[in-house]
């Protein structure tokens, strides 16, 4: 037996790189619903989340490595939180994002920047609550 205790959100950052994109999507899904996914995807239909979900189509290499970082901040707060809560924590303002969505700033900011913004407020969410 291991006396020691694994990093909190270690696991949710392997998953997120090892993990083939259809069970990026599907994990994403399941917890934030295809709508969120589509938006935060980039495209207008849920349709085409289906079709990554399944893995008939592939999307672009950047909307892929946004859906990892969503992923990766979706995976460290189930750790802690119901997926309500964290569908919810993706969709409303939050004040260390200057009052903006997350799911926006993964959108609409730069990832090297909007990326570690949003995964630092994850992580003080599920410090402090």
């Amino acid at each position: 037996m291991s006396t020691t205790t694994a990093r909190p959100g270690l696991r949710a950052y392997e998953d997120s790189l090892r993990l083939p994109p259809a069970e990026i999507v599907a994990g994403l899904r399941e917890t934030l619903g295809a709508k969120l996914v589509a938006y935060l995807g980039g495209v207008r239909e849920t349709r085409a989340v289906r079709e990554w979900a399944e893995g008939t189509r592939t999307p672009s290499a950047e909307t892929m490595q946004r859906l990892r970082t969503a992923f990766y901040v979706m995976a460290l707060l189930r750790e802690r939180e119901a997926a309500s809560t964290v569908s919810s924590w993706f969709q409303g303002m939050n004040p260390e994002l200057g009052d903006t969505a997350p799911a926006r700033v993964l959108l609409e900011q730069d990832l090297a920047t909007g990326g570690p913004a949003v995964l630092a407020a994850a992580r003080s969410f599920v410090a402090f609550g």
